[in-house]
Protein backbone atom coordinates (compact mmCIF):
# COMPACT_ATOMS: atom_id res chain seq x y z
CA UNK A 1 0.00 0.00 0.00
CA UNK A 2 1.27 3.48 -0.84
CA UNK A 3 0.00 7.03 -0.45
CA UNK A 4 -0.81 8.79 -3.72
CA UNK A 5 0.03 12.49 -3.44
CA UNK A 6 0.44 15.61 -5.56
CA UNK A 7 3.66 14.46 -7.20
CA UNK A 8 1.97 11.33 -8.50
CA UNK A 9 -0.83 13.36 -10.09
CA UNK A 10 1.54 15.96 -11.54
CA UNK A 11 3.60 13.21 -13.16
CA UNK A 12 0.62 12.34 -15.37
CA UNK A 13 -0.05 14.35 -18.52
CA UNK A 14 -3.04 16.69 -18.27
CA UNK A 15 -6.19 14.80 -19.22
CA UNK A 16 -4.44 11.47 -18.71
CA UNK A 17 -5.05 8.52 -16.41
CA UNK A 18 -3.36 7.78 -13.09
CA UNK A 19 -3.28 4.03 -12.40
CA UNK A 20 -3.23 3.01 -8.75
CA UNK A 21 -3.33 -0.35 -7.03
CA UNK A 22 -6.17 -1.62 -4.89
CA UNK A 23 -5.56 -0.53 -1.31
CA UNK A 24 -3.54 2.59 -2.23
CA UNK A 25 -4.51 5.78 -0.38
CA UNK A 26 -5.23 8.87 -2.50
CA UNK A 27 -5.02 12.06 -0.45
CA UNK A 28 -7.81 14.64 -0.76
CA UNK A 29 -5.26 17.15 -2.04
CA UNK A 30 -4.24 14.71 -4.78
CA UNK A 31 -7.90 14.25 -5.72
CA UNK A 32 -8.31 18.02 -5.94
CA UNK A 33 -5.27 18.31 -8.18
CA UNK A 34 -6.54 15.47 -10.38
CA UNK A 35 -9.81 17.35 -10.88
CA UNK A 36 -7.93 20.55 -11.69
CA UNK A 37 -5.83 18.76 -14.32
CA UNK A 38 -8.66 16.56 -15.62
CA UNK A 39 -6.72 13.44 -14.63
CA UNK A 40 -8.76 10.26 -14.17
CA UNK A 41 -7.85 7.89 -11.34
CA UNK A 42 -8.10 4.24 -12.36
CA UNK A 43 -7.94 1.51 -9.71
CA UNK A 44 -7.25 -2.13 -10.37
CA UNK A 45 -10.59 -3.90 -10.00
CA UNK A 46 -12.59 -0.70 -10.42
CA UNK A 47 -12.99 0.16 -6.74
CA UNK A 48 -12.75 3.71 -5.46
CA UNK A 49 -9.41 4.33 -3.71
CA UNK A 50 -9.85 5.14 -0.03
CA UNK A 51 -9.03 8.51 1.46
CA UNK A 52 -6.68 8.74 4.45
CA UNK A 53 -8.31 7.47 7.61
CA UNK A 54 -9.72 10.24 9.80
CA UNK A 55 -7.76 10.94 12.94
CA UNK A 56 -9.22 11.75 16.31
CA UNK A 57 -9.02 15.32 17.48
CA UNK A 58 -6.56 15.79 20.36
CA UNK A 59 -7.85 17.58 23.45
CA UNK A 60 -7.07 21.28 23.54
CA UNK A 61 -5.77 22.84 26.70
CA UNK A 62 -7.05 26.16 27.94
CA UNK A 63 -4.53 28.99 27.81
CA UNK A 64 -4.07 32.36 29.38
CA UNK A 65 -4.62 35.60 27.52
CA UNK A 66 -2.41 38.66 27.78
CA UNK A 67 -4.39 40.05 30.74
CA UNK A 68 -4.09 36.83 32.75
CA UNK A 69 -7.57 35.53 32.03
CA UNK A 70 -8.01 31.94 30.97
CA UNK A 71 -9.46 31.39 27.52
CA UNK A 72 -11.26 28.16 26.76
CA UNK A 73 -10.04 26.16 23.80
CA UNK A 74 -12.01 26.42 20.59
CA UNK A 75 -14.64 23.64 20.74
CA UNK A 76 -14.48 20.91 18.13
CA UNK A 77 -16.96 21.23 15.28
CA UNK A 78 -20.26 19.37 15.72
CA UNK A 79 -19.66 18.64 19.40
CA UNK A 80 -16.40 16.75 19.14
CA UNK A 81 -16.74 14.75 15.94
CA UNK A 82 -13.30 13.45 14.90
CA UNK A 83 -11.48 15.47 12.28
CA UNK A 84 -12.12 14.09 8.80
CA UNK A 85 -9.67 13.12 6.11
CA UNK A 86 -9.79 16.73 4.98
CA UNK A 87 -7.21 17.31 7.70
CA UNK A 88 -4.73 16.58 4.93
CA UNK A 89 -6.05 19.41 2.79
CA UNK A 90 -4.40 22.80 2.52
CA UNK A 91 -5.19 24.87 5.60
CA UNK A 92 -7.09 22.18 7.48
CA UNK A 93 -4.38 21.72 10.12
CA UNK A 94 -4.96 25.23 11.47
CA UNK A 95 -8.64 24.61 12.09
CA UNK A 96 -7.87 21.18 13.48
CA UNK A 97 -5.52 22.64 16.06
CA UNK A 98 -8.07 25.17 17.19
CA UNK A 99 -6.47 28.33 15.80
CA UNK A 100 -8.80 30.68 13.93
CA UNK A 101 -8.26 30.57 10.19
CA UNK A 102 -8.78 34.03 8.67
CA UNK A 103 -10.69 34.10 5.44
CA UNK A 104 -9.94 37.45 3.77
CA UNK A 105 -11.53 38.30 0.48
CA UNK A 106 -9.70 36.47 -2.26
CA UNK A 107 -7.58 38.40 -4.70
CA UNK A 108 -9.62 37.47 -7.74
CA UNK A 109 -8.00 37.86 -11.13
CA UNK A 110 -11.14 38.92 -12.98
CA UNK A 111 -12.09 35.37 -13.94
CA UNK A 112 -13.43 34.59 -10.48
CA UNK A 113 -10.44 32.53 -9.33
CA UNK A 114 -7.80 33.53 -6.82
CA UNK A 115 -4.60 34.97 -8.23
CA UNK A 116 -1.31 33.11 -8.57
CA UNK A 117 2.04 34.78 -7.86
CA UNK A 118 5.57 33.80 -8.90
CA UNK A 119 8.53 35.19 -6.96
CA UNK A 120 11.78 34.85 -8.92
CA UNK A 121 14.79 34.74 -6.63
CA UNK A 122 14.87 32.95 -3.27
CA UNK A 123 17.36 35.21 -1.53
CA UNK A 124 16.48 37.21 1.57
CA UNK A 125 14.15 39.59 -0.28
CA UNK A 126 12.43 36.90 -2.33
CA UNK A 127 11.89 34.64 0.67
CA UNK A 128 10.44 37.50 2.70
CA UNK A 129 8.17 38.56 -0.17
CA UNK A 130 6.84 35.01 -0.44
CA UNK A 131 6.31 34.86 3.33
CA UNK A 132 4.29 38.07 3.39
CA UNK A 133 2.17 37.04 0.42
CA UNK A 134 1.26 33.63 1.81
CA UNK A 135 0.54 35.21 5.20
CA UNK A 136 -1.99 37.47 3.49
CA UNK A 137 -3.86 34.34 2.31
CA UNK A 138 -5.25 36.09 -0.78
CA UNK A 139 -3.74 33.86 -3.44
CA UNK A 140 -4.28 30.34 -4.67
CA UNK A 141 -0.55 29.73 -4.91
CA UNK A 142 2.82 31.41 -4.46
CA UNK A 143 5.56 29.85 -6.58
CA UNK A 144 9.19 30.53 -5.65
CA UNK A 145 11.78 30.07 -8.41
CA UNK A 146 15.55 30.09 -8.01
CA UNK A 147 18.43 28.66 -10.04
CA UNK A 148 20.05 27.18 -6.91
CA UNK A 149 18.97 23.56 -6.76
CA UNK A 150 16.74 22.87 -3.76
CA UNK A 151 16.77 26.42 -2.36
CA UNK A 152 13.29 27.46 -3.52
CA UNK A 153 11.86 24.05 -2.67
CA UNK A 154 13.27 24.21 0.85
CA UNK A 155 11.96 27.71 1.50
CA UNK A 156 8.54 26.78 0.11
CA UNK A 157 8.30 23.73 2.36
CA UNK A 158 9.45 25.72 5.39
CA UNK A 159 6.80 28.36 4.70
CA UNK A 160 4.11 25.73 4.28
CA UNK A 161 5.07 24.23 7.65
CA UNK A 162 4.00 27.57 9.19
CA UNK A 163 0.50 27.46 7.67
CA UNK A 164 -1.15 25.94 10.74
CA UNK A 165 0.47 28.58 12.93
CA UNK A 166 -0.23 31.53 10.66
CA UNK A 167 -3.68 30.45 9.48
CA UNK A 168 -3.27 30.47 5.69
CA UNK A 169 -4.08 27.92 3.00
CA UNK A 170 -2.20 29.51 0.12
CA UNK A 171 -0.22 26.73 -1.54
CA UNK A 172 3.54 27.34 -1.65
CA UNK A 173 5.79 25.57 -4.14
CA UNK A 174 9.43 25.91 -5.17
CA UNK A 175 11.27 25.14 -8.39
CA UNK A 176 14.33 25.92 -10.49
CA UNK A 177 12.11 26.32 -13.57
CA UNK A 178 10.00 29.37 -14.44
CA UNK A 179 7.54 27.00 -16.10
CA UNK A 180 6.42 25.99 -12.59
CA UNK A 181 4.76 29.40 -12.29
CA UNK A 182 3.05 29.27 -15.68
CA UNK A 183 -0.12 31.32 -15.87
CA UNK A 184 0.79 33.56 -12.94
CA UNK A 185 -1.13 36.79 -12.51
CA UNK A 186 1.80 38.53 -10.83
CA UNK A 187 5.54 37.96 -11.21
CA UNK A 188 8.00 39.56 -8.79
CA UNK A 189 11.62 39.67 -9.98
CA UNK A 190 14.08 39.85 -7.09
CA UNK A 191 16.89 37.77 -8.64
CA UNK A 192 20.22 39.44 -9.27
CA UNK A 193 23.62 40.19 -7.81
CA UNK A 194 24.02 42.65 -4.98
CA UNK A 195 26.55 45.43 -5.39
CA UNK A 196 29.88 44.42 -3.84
CA UNK A 197 32.73 46.63 -2.60
CA UNK A 198 34.75 47.90 -5.55
CA UNK A 199 31.96 47.15 -8.04
CA UNK A 200 30.86 50.11 -10.17
CA UNK A 201 27.23 50.82 -11.02
CA UNK A 202 28.06 49.90 -14.63
CA UNK A 203 29.43 46.53 -13.51
CA UNK A 204 26.23 45.82 -11.59
CA UNK A 205 24.04 46.96 -14.48
CA UNK A 206 25.71 44.67 -17.00
CA UNK A 207 25.67 41.69 -14.65
CA UNK A 208 22.03 42.02 -13.62
CA UNK A 209 20.86 42.96 -17.11
CA UNK A 210 21.76 39.47 -18.28
CA UNK A 211 19.80 37.93 -15.38
CA UNK A 212 16.72 40.14 -15.70
CA UNK A 213 16.70 39.77 -19.48
CA UNK A 214 16.65 35.98 -19.27
CA UNK A 215 13.93 35.99 -16.60
CA UNK A 216 11.81 38.45 -18.58
CA UNK A 217 11.90 36.23 -21.64
CA UNK A 218 10.72 33.35 -19.49
CA UNK A 219 7.92 35.46 -18.01
CA UNK A 220 6.71 36.43 -21.48
CA UNK A 221 6.68 32.77 -22.46
CA UNK A 222 5.04 31.21 -19.41
CA UNK A 223 2.93 34.03 -17.93
CA UNK A 224 2.03 36.29 -20.86
CA UNK A 225 -0.81 37.99 -18.98
CA UNK A 226 1.10 38.71 -15.78
CA UNK A 227 1.80 42.01 -14.09
CA UNK A 228 5.55 42.27 -13.44
CA UNK A 229 7.08 43.96 -10.40
CA UNK A 230 10.86 44.42 -10.64
CA UNK A 231 12.98 44.68 -7.49
CA UNK A 232 16.45 43.96 -8.91
CA UNK A 233 18.93 46.86 -8.87
CA UNK A 234 19.71 49.21 -10.47
CA UNK A 235 15.95 49.43 -10.26
CA UNK A 236 15.00 51.99 -12.88
CA UNK A 237 17.20 50.49 -15.60
CA UNK A 238 16.17 46.90 -14.81
CA UNK A 239 12.48 47.85 -14.97
CA UNK A 240 13.06 49.44 -18.37
CA UNK A 241 14.84 46.29 -19.52
CA UNK A 242 12.04 44.01 -18.27
CA UNK A 243 9.49 46.09 -20.17
CA UNK A 244 11.50 45.98 -23.39
CA UNK A 245 12.17 42.25 -23.12
CA UNK A 246 8.68 41.04 -22.20
CA UNK A 247 6.99 43.20 -24.81
CA UNK A 248 4.19 43.81 -22.31
CA UNK A 249 2.18 47.02 -22.13
CA UNK A 250 3.99 49.51 -19.86
CA UNK A 251 1.04 49.45 -17.47
CA UNK A 252 1.92 45.82 -16.67
CA UNK A 253 5.63 46.32 -15.92
CA UNK A 254 6.64 48.40 -12.91
CA UNK A 255 9.40 48.67 -10.34
CA UNK A 256 9.36 48.80 -6.56
CA UNK A 257 11.39 51.64 -5.10
CA UNK A 258 9.24 54.61 -4.13
CA UNK A 259 7.16 52.67 -1.61
CA UNK A 260 10.37 51.60 0.13
CA UNK A 261 12.08 55.00 0.01
CA UNK A 262 8.93 56.74 1.28
CA UNK A 263 8.57 54.19 4.09
CA UNK A 264 12.16 54.81 5.12
CA UNK A 265 11.57 58.55 5.22
CA UNK A 266 8.41 58.11 7.32
CA UNK A 267 10.15 55.73 9.73
CA UNK A 268 13.13 58.06 10.15
CA UNK A 269 10.86 61.07 10.65
CA UNK A 270 9.12 59.21 13.47
CA UNK A 271 12.47 58.96 15.26
CA UNK A 272 12.41 62.75 15.60
CA UNK A 273 9.46 62.24 17.94
CA UNK A 274 6.73 64.02 15.98
CA UNK A 275 4.42 61.04 15.38
CA UNK A 276 4.16 57.33 14.80
CA UNK A 277 5.65 56.15 11.46
CA UNK A 278 2.20 55.38 10.04
CA UNK A 279 1.05 58.94 10.80
CA UNK A 280 3.69 60.38 8.48
CA UNK A 281 2.81 60.52 4.77
CA UNK A 282 5.24 61.21 1.93
CA UNK A 283 6.02 60.32 -1.68
CA UNK A 284 9.47 59.29 -2.91
CA UNK A 285 9.83 60.01 -6.63
CA UNK A 286 12.61 60.06 -9.21
CA UNK A 287 15.18 57.29 -9.04
CA UNK A 288 16.01 54.63 -6.49
CA UNK A 289 19.35 56.22 -5.78
CA UNK A 290 21.09 59.59 -5.97
CA UNK A 291 18.25 61.20 -7.91
CA UNK A 292 15.54 60.35 -5.36
CA UNK A 293 13.16 63.26 -4.83
CA UNK A 294 10.86 63.60 -1.82
CA UNK A 295 8.51 66.54 -2.46
CA UNK A 296 8.21 67.97 1.03
CA UNK A 297 5.38 70.20 -0.16
CA UNK A 298 3.25 67.04 -0.30
CA UNK A 299 4.44 65.43 2.97
CA UNK A 300 2.31 65.53 6.11
CA UNK A 301 2.39 64.57 9.79
CA UNK A 302 -1.03 63.72 11.19
CA UNK A 303 -2.51 65.53 8.21
CA UNK A 304 -0.53 68.72 8.78
CA UNK A 305 2.18 69.97 6.38
CA UNK A 306 5.46 68.48 7.53
CA UNK A 307 7.25 71.78 6.95
CA UNK A 308 5.23 73.25 9.80
CA UNK A 309 6.13 70.42 12.18
CA UNK A 310 9.80 69.67 11.46
CA UNK A 311 12.43 72.36 10.86
CA UNK A 312 14.07 72.69 7.45
CA UNK A 313 17.54 71.55 8.54
CA UNK A 314 16.19 68.37 10.10
CA UNK A 315 14.01 67.67 7.06
CA UNK A 316 16.98 67.98 4.73
CA UNK A 317 18.94 65.53 6.89
CA UNK A 318 16.00 63.10 6.92
CA UNK A 319 15.76 63.14 3.12
CA UNK A 320 19.48 62.44 2.76
CA UNK A 321 19.38 59.62 5.30
CA UNK A 322 16.31 58.07 3.65
CA UNK A 323 18.08 58.18 0.28
CA UNK A 324 21.19 56.55 1.73
CA UNK A 325 19.40 54.11 4.04
CA UNK A 326 20.06 51.09 1.85
CA UNK A 327 23.80 51.72 2.03
CA UNK A 328 23.53 52.36 5.77
CA UNK A 329 21.95 48.93 6.29
CA UNK A 330 24.70 47.33 4.18
CA UNK A 331 27.39 48.97 6.30
CA UNK A 332 25.87 47.50 9.45
CA UNK A 333 25.23 44.03 8.04
CA UNK A 334 28.60 43.86 6.25
CA UNK A 335 27.64 40.67 4.40
CA UNK A 336 24.21 41.49 3.03
CA UNK A 337 21.65 44.16 2.25
CA UNK A 338 18.19 45.21 3.40
CA UNK A 339 15.36 42.73 2.97
CA UNK A 340 12.59 43.21 5.57
CA UNK A 341 11.47 46.67 4.39
CA UNK A 342 11.97 45.93 0.66
CA UNK A 343 9.89 42.76 0.95
CA UNK A 344 7.14 44.56 2.86
CA UNK A 345 7.09 47.21 0.13
CA UNK A 346 6.73 44.64 -2.65
CA UNK A 347 3.97 42.83 -0.79
CA UNK A 348 2.14 46.12 -0.27
CA UNK A 349 2.11 46.73 -4.03
CA UNK A 350 1.08 43.21 -5.04
CA UNK A 351 -1.67 43.02 -2.43
CA UNK A 352 -3.01 46.43 -3.46
CA UNK A 353 -3.25 45.30 -7.07
CA UNK A 354 -4.74 41.91 -6.21
CA UNK A 355 -7.42 43.68 -4.17
CA UNK A 356 -7.91 46.28 -6.94
CA UNK A 357 -7.53 48.94 -4.24
CA UNK A 358 -6.79 51.74 -6.73
CA UNK A 359 -4.68 53.50 -4.13
CA UNK A 360 -2.02 56.00 -5.14
CA UNK A 361 1.54 54.95 -4.30
CA UNK A 362 4.98 55.91 -5.64
CA UNK A 363 5.89 53.39 -8.35
CA UNK A 364 8.64 53.11 -10.95
CA UNK A 365 6.50 53.52 -14.08
CA UNK A 366 6.99 54.53 -17.69
CA UNK A 367 6.25 58.25 -17.90
CA UNK A 368 3.45 59.24 -20.25
CA UNK A 369 3.99 63.00 -20.51
CA UNK A 370 2.80 63.84 -17.02
CA UNK A 371 5.17 66.29 -15.27
CA UNK A 372 6.61 67.02 -18.72
CA UNK A 373 8.40 63.65 -18.71
CA UNK A 374 7.92 60.95 -21.31
CA UNK A 375 9.27 57.53 -22.36
CA UNK A 376 11.46 56.76 -19.36
CA UNK A 377 10.94 54.62 -16.25
CA UNK A 378 11.16 56.52 -12.97
CA UNK A 379 9.30 56.89 -9.70
CA UNK A 380 6.00 58.74 -10.03
CA UNK A 381 2.72 58.72 -8.08
CA UNK A 382 0.52 56.07 -9.68
CA UNK A 383 -2.90 54.62 -9.06
CA UNK A 384 -2.59 50.84 -9.10
CA UNK A 385 -5.21 48.14 -9.40
CA UNK A 386 -5.96 44.75 -10.87
CA UNK A 387 -4.82 45.86 -14.33
CA UNK A 388 -1.53 47.26 -13.05
CA UNK A 389 -0.86 50.98 -13.39
CA UNK A 390 -4.25 52.61 -13.94
CA UNK A 391 -2.99 56.19 -14.19
CA UNK A 392 -0.10 58.44 -13.28
CA UNK A 393 -1.33 61.03 -10.79
CA UNK A 394 -0.08 64.60 -11.14
CA UNK A 395 0.63 66.29 -7.83
CA UNK A 396 1.06 70.04 -7.46
CA UNK A 397 4.82 70.29 -6.98
CA UNK A 398 6.87 73.39 -6.35
CA UNK A 399 9.02 74.68 -9.20
CA UNK A 400 12.16 73.39 -7.46
CA UNK A 401 10.66 69.92 -6.90
CA UNK A 402 9.53 69.67 -10.51
CA UNK A 403 12.97 70.73 -11.72
CA UNK A 404 14.64 68.02 -9.59
CA UNK A 405 12.19 65.40 -10.87
CA UNK A 406 12.84 66.30 -14.51
CA UNK A 407 16.60 66.30 -13.92
CA UNK A 408 16.31 62.82 -12.40
CA UNK A 409 14.37 61.63 -15.43
CA UNK A 410 17.05 62.93 -17.78
CA UNK A 411 19.84 61.12 -15.94
CA UNK A 412 17.88 57.87 -15.72
CA UNK A 413 17.05 58.07 -19.42
CA UNK A 414 20.73 58.52 -20.27
CA UNK A 415 21.64 55.38 -18.33
CA UNK A 416 18.74 53.38 -19.75
CA UNK A 417 19.82 54.16 -23.31
CA UNK A 418 23.11 52.38 -22.63
CA UNK A 419 21.30 49.08 -22.10
CA UNK A 420 21.77 46.70 -25.00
Amino acid sequence: MRVIGLDDVDAVAEGGVLHVARGDLVTPLARDRAKERNVSISIAGGATPPEPRPQSRPPLAAHRTGNGATRSPTPPPSGGIPVSGALYRRGAPAAALGWPVPRPAAGANGNGRRSRVTVVGAGHVGAQVAARLVDADRFSEVVIVDVADGLAEGIALDLWHSSALRGFDTRVTGSTDLAAGAGSDFVVITAGRARQPGMTRTDLTQMNAAIVGEISRGVARYSPNAIVVVVTNPLDEMTELAWRTTGFAPQRVMGMAGVLDAARFCALTALVGVARPDRVAAMALGSHGEEMVIPLSQATVDGRPITGVVDATTLEALVVRARDSGAEVVRHLKTGSAFFAPAASVARMVLAMAADSREVVPVCVRADGTYGIRDVYLGLPARIGRAGVLEIVELTLTAAELEMLRAAAARIDERARQLV
